[in-house]
């Protein structure tokens, strides 16, 4: 099987954030996709073992925050490459809560948001892919969003083990995000 063939899929970055028990956690993720427009639904594809993973199954809600493709990898990394069991990843983060779900938004280096409330999962082995309707969303700013195709070959950035897309393979030699 020639797997170059994925690599060929279209992917942007986004922070997805959660809640659980009063506490906050966000992660990068590259699978966000939107499944309907009426009502709108999207869907978030999560690594088990990961904080947020745990945020979304006890809370059922999730927040998405669209990356800018000016982002600079030291932001992505913090959300990418480091656990909420180590560290708040908002610290030193322009941020607020959001309105309708009281998730975190992120307001630096974004060009949106939204939020949905989880619908249903489906176990995808070491992800489960959440499907959520949107219950809120709106523009941040007019930049363009980041492809991951651009954060690869224009950043130079590398993605964690738990990436749906991680290339053990190539050994992942990109630069160091964290």
């Amino acid at each position: 099987m020639d797997k170059s063939a994925l690599y060929k899929i279209g992917y942007g970055i986004y922070i997805v954030s959660s809640e659980k028990e009063g506490k906050y956690n966000a992660q990068t993720a590259n699978t966000v996709f939107q499944i309907t427009s009426d009502p709108p639904r999207v869907a978030v594809s999560i690594n088990k073992s990961n904080l947020t993973w745990e945020y979304i199954k006890a809370s059922g809600r999730f927040g998405v925050s669209v990356v800018a493709q000016d982002a600079p990898l030291k932001m992505i990394g913090r959300f990418g490459f480091r656990s909420g069991r180590e560290l708040d990843k908002f610290e030193g983060i322009s941020h607020k809560l959001s309105e309708t779900m009281k998730l975190p938004v992120i307001m630096e280096n974004t060009v949106g948001y939204f939020e949905a409330e989880v619908e249903g999962e489906y176990d995808a082995g070491t992800h489960t892919v959440f499907f959520g309707i949107v219950k809120d969303s709106f523009a941040i700013s007019d930049a363009e969003p980041i492809s991951y195709a651009y954060y690869h070959k224009v950043k130079k950035g590398n993605e964690p083990k738990t990436a749906p897309t991680f290339r053990a393979e190539e050994k992942n030699k990109g630069v160091n995000n964290g």
